[in-house]
């Protein structure tokens, strides 16, 4: 593999992964009631934990692709 096909991979990665994570928030933002809903039906949680779960999945989530696949594509661009 050579180093434009990896900027390449890791440029349109980064692309889809933080397109996922928006949709996520929006469908979150814009539709909790229903999530909520549907996720209540088969655990019991309340409201609060699940803000906090859904809030600190989202914040992993973005850390995860900043430092996996962001932070090494931009390494690799300046680099180049």
């Amino acid at each position: 593999m050579n180093l434009d096909t990896l900027l390449f991979l890791l440029g349109w990665s980064a692309v889809v992964h933080l397109c996922l994570l928006a949709w996520w928030f929006l469908f979150f933002a814009f539709a909790h009631d229903y999530v909520y809903r549907l996720h209540s039906r088969w655990f019991t949680i309340s409201e609060e934990r699940f803000d906090a779960i859904h809030y600190a999945a989202m914040a992993f989530y973005k850390l995860t692709v900043f430092v996996f696949i962001l932070v090494p594509y931009l390494v690799l661009r300046f680099l180049d």
